[in-house]
């Protein structure tokens, strides 16, 4: 199997997925986002599945012909290992069974309906090449699919999964980052207040909603409307190093047949727990004005949003406010016997950075990480499961303390608003 692909005693595999990542065709996307760099990127991180992003995009389309092979599963591989690109060191180089792909894209959905402009980005996962050729047949008969990986189209959200369901009802499309304020679900500047709204009578055909990296799970469940919906979390990557930030965990066979019945089902015994992002990093968590320094946590923003202190203009309103909104349940809901848990971590290169004093992305940070990874495997690995000595007998200093922290979230965040990156503080010493 591969390196993040386990078998269980029933049977079934433990694996670790990114469903939402681009290609190079979606706008402000790496040029390094090829197959065999994602591949090599997910093995580093520990991942057995990820999404190839943007099938709706011919040439993106034909490179999935070109360099992927079915493998029997519903998913797809290698034909063959090449170097990958992104500046790796030698000896990352992943085989072709190392890293399953699944048919994933993003759409972006601008349309009027209830007298407001709606905009809306929608996930779909397709089980095979067919359903993906004959979408993009009906796609492309709609609007331009050619001129961006996540191409924008004048439908609502409701037709569009008349389309999708008549293509193949054995694809799934997921809502994607539902509370960011933009282009979303619950966008509170073009969004809807409830799933119904959207979707109308194809809502039975949404299985799940996707946290985004401002959300977790425990906030969708603010919302006791959307128990009967499966949280999801993904990385959104545009680069490859940002592949698995956000991922999904699964004990269940690994196809797309059994992933499909794990994401429907929402049963904690085979989708065993998303990876989040501390909400509170995300670029949209708190209300907000980033060309005035302008930040209001959710506990600290009145009940209507205010002018910006600064400026006189609307501030951009934050996840924590839109959630608080339509929330019928308070701050930290009990968890139900169904809930799939989250697991909050940092990502290493940032822990890194902060114990060791180096600058994030520099080079002396990203050679210990690629040395740590020879060291234990993958960065899931070292993140969760790694005993903290051996982590302090391959990387002496305060890396095994900051994991440590990480893990029992003793961390501190200025949170993320209009667009701007919250920050990780994790030797606050106030801790």
């Amino acid at each position: 199997p591969s390196a993040g692909l386990f078998f269980t005693l029933d049977g079934g595999m433990r694996f670790l997925a990114d469903l939402h990542v681009h290609s190079p065709f979606s706008l402000a996307t790496s040029g390094d986002m090829t197959f065999d760099t994602l591949a090599a990127w997910a093995k580093i991180k520990g991942l057995a599945l990820v999404g190839t992003g943007d099938f709706t995009h011919p040439e993106w389309s034909r490179r999935i012909r070109r360099e992927l092979e079915p493998a029997g599963n519903g998913f797809f591989r290698l034909k063959k290992a090449k170097p990958p690109a992104g500046g790796l060191p030698d000896g990352f180089r992943p085989a072709p069974g190392d890293v399953h792909f699944i048919l994933s894209a993003e759409l972006s959905f601008i349309y009027s309906q209830g007298g407001r402009v709606r905009k809306i980005h929608l996930i779909v996962l397709a089980p095979g090449l067919a359903a993906v050729e004959r979408l993009n047949r009906r796609l492309g008969r709609i609007g331009n699919i050619r001129s961006n990986g996540r191409p924008i189209l004048g439908l609502d959200a409701a037709s569009f999964c008349r389309i999708v369901a008549d293509v193949d009802p054995g694809c799934l499309v997921i809502p994607a980052h539902v509370w960011t304020p933009w282009f979303s679900l619950f966008g509170s500047r073009s969004g809807f207040d409830s799933v119904e709204e959207c979707f109308g009578d194809m809502t039975p055909f949404i299985a799940a909603l996707e946290t985004g990296l401002s959300a977790d799970p425990r906030m969708i469940r603010r919302v006791s409307a959307l128990d009967r919906f499966t949280a999801v979390s993904n990385s959104d990557a545009h680069s490859p190093a940002k592949l698995g930030r956000e991922a999904n965990a699964f004990e269940t066979e690994f196809s797309y047949a059994g992933l499909a019945e794990a994401i429907r089902g929402g049963d904690p015994r085979r989708f065993l727990y998303t990876v989040e992002l501390f909400p509170e990093e995300g670029k949209y968590y708190a209300d907000g004005h980033r060309k005035c320094g302008v930040v209001l946590r959710p506990e600290e923003s009145p009940k209507r949003m205010n002018p910006c202190p600064v400026c006189g203009k609307i501030l951009t309103p934050g996840v924590g406010r839109r959630v608080g909104e339509l929330a019928d349940r308070p701050e930290r809901p009990k968890a139900a016997a169904s809930l799939v848990p989250a697991l909050h971590l940092v990502p290493l290169e940032e822990i890194i950075a902060e114990a060791a004093g180096f600058r994030p992305g520099g080079r002396p940070g990203r050679a210990l990480y690629f040395s740590l990874i020879r060291e234990f495997g993958n960065e899931h690995r070292i993140l969760t499961e790694v005993p903290p000595a051996e982590i302090g007998r391959a990387a002496p200093g305060r890396l095994a303390a900051g994991i440590e922290r990480v893990r029992r979230s003793r961390v501190t965040v200025s949170p993320g608003y209009d667009g701007t990156y919250g920050r990780i503080r994790i030797f606050d010493r106030s801790l």
